[in-house]
């Protein structure tokens, strides 16, 4: 196979800037130096989730050439990186997970190299031998189908997406796998001709005829933002600075949903300050997307199943578009402080929610937030792993994503909320808006982010009030955690109560569900304890949920069905499970089948599911999955 496959020469010209260019174009490029000399001096806090070494060898910028082999699923690939080195650097080292490396030239000389020892979710250290005059390295290399990154899409018209964060970088590409560790980056990427390749850079608006495409990144990223997706993918704008990627059969709706995002990214400025990243768009993958959303600069990856035709799921585009501040541009240090990431994006999510769309559509959206977060800590504490309810996390020797739950996302979003109730939301508001600029383009850990906090913000008086360290470093969710205020959610609260009880509630007919929005009808469908197949029966005959094109409402609905053994839905299930991949949504279903003895059912659909499922979910069913089957 290898021999059979052809690599493609890298082009450094990508790089290169005229002489011609106008004093705009030179005053950014001399920025961008200043930042990437910042970035190469600044001393990384010891991240357990990389083998690279990147304050002794570091990695800078990326000149990328591929091509993309969709017979073979397979890239073939040229790497070459600057890098910056301290005068007693001896070697360098790049995180690689299954990827084979036939050459590797330092300074443009072959080179001898190693490849170490596979460890579990770290993969292997490739070590490049070096000494203080390195400036380039070269790597030629191919991905195959053993990257957990990358999915093959097979079809008349084959789909590939990548999805790196946390760890999975490594595993179509060598790099040093930290979010520490920032790259700026040019690439040149040859795919099928009637194929569109797009990356997290600026894009192509529509195809060619060679089928080859190029791309630049100015400002520098980590690894888990890097991404690539070739499809029969088309564009529509959506304002000056904001436009749709979809297939065709599904960019005309794309495009209606999403046409409050230039609306987004104005409200998000004003609350935080300048969009930095040129373009705002959006790609709507294929459903077997592992996640709702991915944050890759300049295009934010997205699952179709927030394509409800009326723009009730479209939080989660703010969500997306928050992380150009909070993650993409002030990065957690490691895994570890997760939070900083996710925490102060929840929160921002909210406050654009609130100035697009209201104060009752963000309350609404906090308390299935707050549902979720308690969700979250009964079931951890269930586990005895009470310890992974802490902001901080401690993941060394486990795999990052283990500290990818509602902790990091919502209880970090309700610390930082009772921070803004405590100090007073214009005070709050200047705060972040100080943190993102003047830590742009940098990494913090949440040790350095309390002080910041404690010195611009909380008064020792006020640290009593809101027990920062309580929150951070304790378990749960401390006793001062605000209070979500809606009207709406309490109507629904109401008729959860009498659902439950039979108590004044003679027939399903009495629930305004035609009136409810997304928001309340996923609430009721959350909170509801009695599940009987009767009670399923008579509301599904009354509102045929069983067939509802909001993927939210219809999955809590689906995982309800499941529970009380409600057999009309049972083909809507295995239907829902075959076209969708979203982890949140698969794994809660297949959960509820073991809970409910339905292991058959489970196994059954499994089997058929999971050669379409993204490696992300896939191993989470597997391992959620192999006791059950061990059992049998």
């Amino acid at each position: 196979m290898k021999s059979s496959l052809k690599l493609i020469a890298i082009a450094l010209s990508l790089a290169s800037t005229s002489c011609d260019n106008s004093s705009k174009e030179n005053d950014t490029s001399q920025r961008s130096d200043k930042t990437k000399l910042m970035i190469a001096n600044t001393k990384l806090a010891r991240d357990p989730h990389t083998y690279s070494e990147p304050n002794i060898a570091r990695v800078t910028h990326l000149e990328w050439d591929a091509v993309v082999d969709f017979q073979n699923h397979a890239i073939m690939a040229t790497a070459v990186y600057d890098i910056e080195v301290k005068p007693e650097a001896k070697r360098i080292i790049f995180d690689i997970n299954g990827l084979h490396i036939s050459e590797v030239k330092v300074n443009g000389v072959a080179t001898g190299f190693e490849i170490g020892p596979n460890s579990k979710y770290l993969g292997e250290p490739l070590v490049i031998p070096i000494d203080s005059s390195a400036k380039k390295v070269s790597i030629v290399y191919r991905a195959d189908t053993a990257a957990d990154a990358l999915l093959w899409v097979d079809g008349e018209k084959p789909f590939l997406f990548s999805q790196s964060q946390a760890i999975l970088g490594r595993t179509w590409m060598p790099c040093q796998d930290s979010p520490g560790v920032r790259i700026t980056y040019n690439a040149r990427v040859k795919v099928p001709a009637g194929l569109l390749a797009l990356m997290s850079a600026e894009n192509p608006q529509k195809k060619n005829e060679t089928g080859e495409y190029t791309f630049k990144m100015e400002q520098p990223i980590p690894s888990y933002l890097l991404a690539l997706a070739v499809g029969d993918i088309e564009f529509r704008p959506i304002g000056d600075r904001t436009g749709v990627y979809a297939v065709p059969s599904v960019i005309e709706a794309a495009a209606k949903e999403f046409e409050d995002m230039q609306k987004m990214v104005e409200a998000a400025e004003q609350l935080y300050g300048p969009y930095v990243w040129g373009r705002y768009d959006l790609l709507v993958l294929p459903a077997a997307f592992p996640f709702g959303g991915m944050e890759n600069p300049r295009i934010t990856f997205a699952t179709p199943t927030i394509l409800a035709g009326d723009k009730s799921l479209v939080a989660l585009v703010a969500h997306e578009l928050a992380h150009s501040w909070s993650g993409n541009l002030v990065t957690n240090s490691t895994w570890d402080d997760f939070w900083l990431n996710e925490g102060f994006t929840v929160y921002f999510e909210q406050r654009i929610m609130e100035a697009v769309y209201g104060r009752e559509t963000s309350e609404m959206l906090a308390t299935i937030s707050r549902n979720e977060l308690d969700a979250t800590i009964d079931q951890l504490t269930k586990d005895t792993m009470a310890v992974d309810t802490k902001l901080k996390l401690s993941l060394e020797g486990r795999n990052p994503d283990d500290g990818m739950t509602d902790i990091a996302y919502n209880k970090g979003y309700f610390f930082l909320r009772l921070i803004e109730e405590t100090a007073g939301r214009e005070k709050f508001d200047s705060f972040i808006k100080n943190y993102f600029s003047g830590h742009a383009f940098q990494v913090m850990d949440t040790e350095r982010f309390l002080t910041y906090l404690r010195d611009q913000l909380v008064t020792p008086d006020m640290d009593k009030i809101v027990k920062i360290d309580e929150w951070v470093y304790g378990e749960g969710i401390p006793s001062n955690a605000p209070q979500v205020s809606s009207a709406r959610v309490e109507s629904v609260n109401e008729f959860v109560k009498k659902w439950d009880s039979k108590q004044q509630l003679s027939t399903v007919m009495d629930i305004p569900w035609n009136n409810w929005s997304y928001e309340e009808r996923y609430l009721f469908l959350s909170q509801i304890q009695r599940k009987d197949f009767t009670a399923m029966k008579e509301m599904d005959n009354a509102w045929a949920v069983t067939k509802s094109t909001n993927k939210e409402v219809l999955f809590k609905w689906l995982e309800n069905a499941i529970l009380a053994k409600y057999t009309p839905a049972n083909d809507e299930v295995e239907a829902f499970l075959l076209e969708v991949g979203r982890r949140k949504f698969v794994e809660p279903l297949f959960a509820a089948m073991i809970q409910s003895g339905q292991v058959k059912m489970a196994k059954e659909i499994y089997a058929k599911a999971r050669p379409g499922y993204h490696s992300v979910t896939s191993d989470t069913i597997d391992a959620l999955l192999a006791g059950v089957w061990k059992g049998e």
